[in-house]
């Protein structure tokens, strides 16, 4: 079995802005959100730790590796969406200066691509690529220490409903579940 869980809060993230695959830290309390899911972790047999090769991914992966006893694996594939030109900027410029790409990316249009960067179908290929690779590499169960969209698209996937229900999903800082 694969469990995922969502890197803690950043700057970024409070602040209402894309991170994409910028190397953005975690917060005070993004720190105090990785210990908590240390502890959480620590009630399960984890034999894999893997994550994002990302800061905010591998600062909550290596606290929750030293409550486990396992060193975290970074994994490109775990990377978060690559959200091109909407890279830094707020929510709410993109929505204001770019509506019909913002509705396109709410509507979860499985073809939708950030501008400059990836589309949300390319995103989950690489995704579930790297689940079959941690399935195959026989450390299981295996924990996942990665970011909201992977996350998303991997429900997408798993639960056979698409790249449509993207959005359906609220995956909060810090969550740890069962894929």
């Amino acid at each position: 079995m694969i469990f995922l869980a969502r890197h803690g809060e950043t700057p970024y993230n409070v602040e209402g802005r894309f991170q994409g695959q910028n190397d953005i830290g975690l917060s005070a309390r993004g720190v105090d959100q990785a210990h908590a899911l240390a502890r959480v972790a620590a009630d399960g047999s984890f034999s894999g730790l893997y994550c994002s090769p990302l800061r905010r991914a591998r600062q909550t992966a290596d606290v929750v590796g030293a409550a486990i006893g396992l060193t975290p694996q970074p994994d490109d594939r775990f990377k978060e969406t690559d959200t091109g030109d909407w890279t830094e900027r707020l929510f709410t410029d993109v929505e204001r200066e770019d509506p019909d790409g913002w509705a396109a990316y709410h509507a979860t249009d499985p073809d939708f691509r950030f501008p400059g960067g990836e589309s949300l179908r390319e995103q989950m290929e690489r995704v579930i690529d790297g689940f079959v690779a941690v399935t195959h590499g026989g450390h299981l169960p295996a924990l996942i220490v990665c970011h909201r969209g992977v996350i998303r698209a991997a429900r997408s996937h798993t639960h056979i409903r698409g790249l449509e229900a993207f959005m359906s999903w609220d995956v909060p800082n810090g969550t740890l579940e069962a894929l």
